[in-house]
């Protein structure tokens, strides 16, 4: 064995070697391709590797280089017919390039040598919506499997490369995937620590993603060897053996050692475990050729091929603790175990096809090659007897079934017997021959005989098949077969009929012709046709239920083969005279038709019984209607069908349960064995007592078919397990809520209901345009958003809402998505809350965060993106908010609305590090900050971000968080010398003082609060809460000059100086 780590085998930057994660070698044997941070895929000579040393090796060294991802390329594998080359990156992208044998054409830019081979870009595959991190090819290159740090596994075609299936069997992160050489299985490791084996059939060059959907099932989940294993690898890259018996799976654990499972064939259990690395494993890989313990002349063979008791396997491991380890199946201790090969941790093994060379990549970026001596590692077997081995795994069998045992085999021999007769019986049927034998019934009495037609009144007509002679004898059926009540009954016209059939003719020109027979003719053959003929009532009842085809008309019964108007249509003809109208001349209304259809068009006409009219608009019929089924709302509501907003509507459960605390007006009944006051400490807020509304559905559809015939929805309220009141909905329930106040339920149907804790009818029930899909209470209020994206709020104290039903549509991109010709997934919403005012507060998929002004009749973003990655305050304050707890507020419910711009800011934090949105902005924004122009843009978006959280706390009216936000920015633009912005905060405070006397200053109006003190220039004294002189307070010398002019006229200085001289008095 020995080492060969060329110098110029590395992707070389200006000042470092960037991390190499992936190599392969192609099945030829003569390429090594490799992938790393630099973006880009380069295609090396082996033979140049090897022949390093040799200073008189003056042949090629780089191949090709390719550079199509925008990103870290993770992963690179070459097809198994070397027709293709794969590679998937960090930009979500899967590029599979193609060789084109044309000489190369080079650009001299950027050093780079000019390209020996081209690889050109054949499909770019989008389907991941993260990092690409493994590809597998199938062994014979009909699918590619790539997966990623999206928990996805997406199967592409290998000829078409469409994708034929995403799966989404994995809970986190897959990092590895491998194919079983016998095509049956492949296998994907994950970070939910499983590896799972996944059963499919080779699809064909035209298969599409509808025929594989039945394809790829889940085989086997394994999980024991891996469930204490670290999450902190980058790779879990598995191996299967070139014998198919066994899969390596890399990062596995056997107690608290890092070890190598070795999962067996078919029972897929993990007890093996290859101990000998310190850290976690990431990378194995099987030798691809088999090989044998003793010389191939030496053995014993049995006129098959190899001794399998011979054979062994060959592995490589390779982790983080920057150790490879080489190991055969026949010895339990590895063969060699190298240390401290690299720098950094080894990412990925290659070994060549005749699996006497392997090539090593590290982070580090150093490319290694570890080269074995022909017998170091035992005596190669033929791939011949390599693919042998296979055989007992069905390969090459393409859709074989495995049959289960005998009775199968004779179950299809009877099923392809009975095909074949009948095919066989629906022929001579077509061509007039007997149908096949059937049992008949005459006047009660059963009659196995063979029929073209059953026996009617004792009368059977006659046939001319036979049955086979049974021991030289005509069987009883065959013999009894003509002979129904002692009649015997002979074909009068079979002499006549074949002679029929053998007539000739000469045509004009001399030429003979047979003359077709007209079925009809004979009289041995009856027409398929349905033949008038009443059926006696006894034959009805006693013949039984007969499956075979009815040829003879029974006129007793309703006819649905009649053509509309019965039996006169079917003899006199459907064809109608235009009925002559009064005063009217003869042709007049044929003249109106062909009038009205000369463009085309189709005349309405009414078949009456004087004729036909042309059909006029009739009054409706009065009354009632019932509604028809077609248009129920719980099926499609009308109001979907024209909407451009559509929200997906809730599934219906059979059991919803929701519990919350206690509501008011209900206490708790006194327990006679404790007294009274036991009864008031289970009313106190130290024991609160836990209620829960229970919804049950109708488990099964009505048996009727009608809507209105299905079982009620039963509401129950119970505290502790005790029912406290029941109610019964004649529609399914989808959502409920409910608070102190009252409780709430949407159905099916897009009514509410609403009921008092008592359980009394609040309202009566609230109808919709369609289905709630969101309900939220409030204190009094409620919330309810449809699936057309309206949005109602209601006061259920008052009875009375503060706005008209608000769209959505503004929020979620209407304006820009209905451009487009079709349907368009835009954002979605993810939560949905009322404030203690009643506003309604969205936030979306997007991060963005709204809420609803009832002043100003529109809706205002509070949060975005844009301030997550440009203000200097962004996560600031949130704590501090949450930790105010002011004792007035405490007292007169003040404390309003706190929490939303909290609420809202962290929806928008969490929603851009999973989408990635925040790190390309950030990118953007360390751009503009190196650019001219741009020094104060962070400073100038940070009191942007301070400003707009100052005007939503004053719009939502949160009182605590407005004092919090109103003093850093007051601190910030003081400590920037925006003396100007300080000037005008002033008058804001200063807006309106005195102008309301019959307010006291005392007074902190919240019942007012909506409508007074929601603005600066309010006439109050108080702003959001706040007097104004207690906000007017500030410790900035600078800028005293400006504020205390201000201050003297809310007369902060005079109150301070009383409270000085109250404090004095009374030390």
């Amino acid at each position: 064995m020995r080492f060969i780590r060329p110098v110029w085998l590395t992707h070389s930057g200006e000042k470092k070697d960037f991390e190499v994660y992936s190599c392969h070698v192609s099945p030829d044997g003569s390429r090594l391709v490799t992938a790393a941070g630099d973006g880009y895929v380069r295609v090396w000579s082996i033979e140049a590797a090897f022949k390093a040393a040799d200073p008189s090796f003056d042949g090629p060294r780089q191949l090709a280089s390719m550079s199509y991802h925008s990103g870290t390329i993770h992963t690179v594998r070459f097809s198994g017919n070397g027709r293709y080359l794969a590679s998937g990156a960090d930009d979500k992208i899967v590029c599979v390039y193609t060789f084109d044998p044309h000489p190369p054409t080079h650009n001299t830019a950027f050093d780079e040598p000019p390209p020996v081979e081209t690889w050109k870009i054949h499909r770019r595959l989008i389907g991941h919506d993260n990092d690409v991190q493994d590809l597998g090819w199938s062994h014979d290159s009909s699918i590619l499997v790539s997966v990623g740090l999206d928990s996805k596994v997406v199967v592409w075609s290998g000829y078409t490369f469409e994708k034929l299936k995403t799966i989404s069997g994995h809970q986190s992160l897959v990092k590895g995937i491998t194919f079983d050489p016998a095509n049956k299985y492949f296998a994907t490791a994950s970070d939910d620590r499983t590896v799972k084996l996944w059963r499919f059939t080779s699809p064909g060059p035209n298969s599409t993603a509808y025929d594989q959907m039945s394809n790829f099932v889940l085989e086997k989940s394994i999980e024991n060897p891996f469930k204490n294993s670290p999450l902190t690898t980058y790779f879990r890259r598995c191996s299967w053996s070139p014998d198919g018996n066994h899969i390596a799976a890399a990062n596995a654990v056997n107690g608290p050692v890092s070890s190598v499972a070795i999962i067996n064939r078919s029972i897929w259990d993990g007890d093996i475990h290859l101990i000998g690395h310190e850290g976690p494993v990431e990378v194995c890989a099987f030798s691809p050729r088999l090989f044998s313990k003793v010389r191939p002349s030496n053995q014993s063979a049995d006129g098959k091929g190899q001794n399998l008791s011979n054979l062994v396997t060959v592995i490589a491991c390779a982790g983080q603790d920057k150790a490879l380890s080489i190991w055969i199946t026949s010895n339990p201790r590895p063969l060699v175990i190298t240390q401290e090969l690299a720098v950094k941790s080894l990412s990925d093994l290659a070994w060549t096809p005749d699996g006497l060379n392997l090539f090593i990549t590290s982070l580090d970026g150093s490319i290694i090659c570890v080269s074995f001596e022909p017998g170091e590692l035992g005596y190669e077997v033929s791939q011949e007897e390599t693919e042998k081995t296979l055989e007992r795994f069905g390969t090459g069998r393409r859709g074989a079934g495995i049959i289960e045992g005998t009775d199968g085999l004779l179950m299809e021999e009877k099923s392809r017997e009975d095909e074949l007769r009948g095919a066989e019986g629906r022929m001579g049927a077509l061509m007039g021959d007997a149908p096949p034998s059937q049992s008949s019934t005459a006047n009660g009495h059963h009659n196995p005989a063979p029929t073209s037609a059953a026996a009617v009144n004792g009368f059977t007509p006659s046939t001319d098949a036979k049955l086979p002679l049974i021991n030289g004898e005509e069987p009883h059926s065959t013999r009894n077969d003509a002979q129904v009540n002692g009649q015997n009954q002979e074909d009068p016209n079979k002499e006549k009929l074949e002679k029929l059939k053998s007539r000739v003719t000469i045509t004009k020109d001399g030429k003979k012709r047979i003359v077709p027979l007209l079925l009809s003719s004979s009289g041995g053959y009856e027409s398929s046709l349905p033949r008038a003929q009443l059926m006696s009532a006894s034959t009805i009842i006693q013949g039984g239920k007969d499956d075979s085809p009815q040829t003879i008309l029974d006129l007793s019964k309703p006819f649905d083969g009649l053509p509309k108007g019965g039996l006169n249509s079917l003899l006199l003809g459907n064809k109608r005279k235009w009925a002559k109208p009064e005063d009217a001349e003869d042709d007049s209304i044929e003249k109106r038709i062909s009038l009205a259809s000369k463009d085309g068009a189709v005349p309405i006409v009414a078949n009456t019984s004087e004729g036909l009219v042309p059909a006029r608009s009739g009054s409706g019929s009065a009354g009632q209607q019932p509604t028809p089924d077609f248009i129920r709302p719980a099926i499609l509501n009308p109001s979907l069908t024209v909407s451009q907003v559509r929200l997906a509507v809730p599934k219906l459960r059979r059991h919803i349960t929701q519990t919350i605390g206690k509501p008011k007006g209900l206490a708790a009944p006194e327990d006679s064995t404790r007294g009274p006051d036991h009864a008031l400490a289970a009313n106190g807020r130290q024991t609160p007592a836990e209620l829960m509304i229970e919804v049950r559905n109708p488990s099964q559809l009505p048996t009727s078919g009608r809507s209105s015939d299905q079982e009620p929805c039963k509401i129950t309220v119970s505290r502790r397990g005790q029912p406290l009141w029941q109610d019964f909905l004649p529609r399914s329930t989808l959502l409920v809520t409910g608070n102190e106040t009252f409780w709430a339920a949407a159905c099916e149907d897009g009514s509410i209901h609403a009921w008092t804790p008592a359980g009394r009818r609040l309202v009566n029930a609230l109808i919709l345009e369609s289905q709630p899909v969101k309900i939220e209470c409030m204190r009094n209020w409620l919330l309810c958003i449809t699936a057309v994206g309206l949005c109602y709020v209601w006061d259920m104290n008052t009875l009375q809402s503060p706005h008209p039903p608000v769209s959505l549509a503004p929020l979620l991109d209407i304006a820009i998505y209905s451009l487009q010709d079709h349907v368009t997934a835009g954002p979605a919403v993810t939560a949905a809350r009322l404030s203690s005012e009643g506003r309604i507060v969205i936030r979306l998929s997007n991060g963005d965060g709204f809420a609803y002004s009832p002043s100003m009749y529109i809706w205002q973003r509070i949060s975005e993106v844009w301030w997550a990655v440009g203000s200097q305050y962004w996560n600031s304050g949130a704590a501090s908010v949450g930790d105010l707890r002011s004792s007035s507020g405490a007292k007169d419910g003040s404390n309003v609305s706190a929490g939303i711009i909290p609420f809202l800011e962290g929806g928008t934090r969490t929603e851009s590090m999973v989408r990635g949105k925040a790190v390309l902005l950030q990118r953007l924004v360390k751009q503009l900050l190196s650019r001219e122009g741009y020094e104060g843009f962070e400073s100038t978006v940070s009191i942007a971000h301070l400003e707009n959280r100052v005007a939503a706390t004053l719009m939502l009216g949160s009182k605590e968080e407005f004092q919090v936000y109103l003093y850093m920015y007051a601190k910030r633009i003081g400590n920037e010398g925006l003396k100007s912005k300080v000037e005008e905060l002033l008058q804001g405070l200063l807006g309106g003082n005195g102008g309301d006397d019959d307010i006291e200053a005392s007074e902190s109006p919240v019942g007012k609060r909506n409508a007074v003190d929601r603005k600066w220039d309010n006439g109050t004294d108080y702003v959001c809460g706040w007097a104004r002189t207690e906000l007017q307070k500030g410790k900035n010398r600078d800028l005293h000059r400006i504020t205390v002019p201000y201050a003297k006229l809310l007369g902060v200085p005079e109150e301070l100086e009383y409270k000085t001289e109250d404090e004095m008095m009374v030390s």
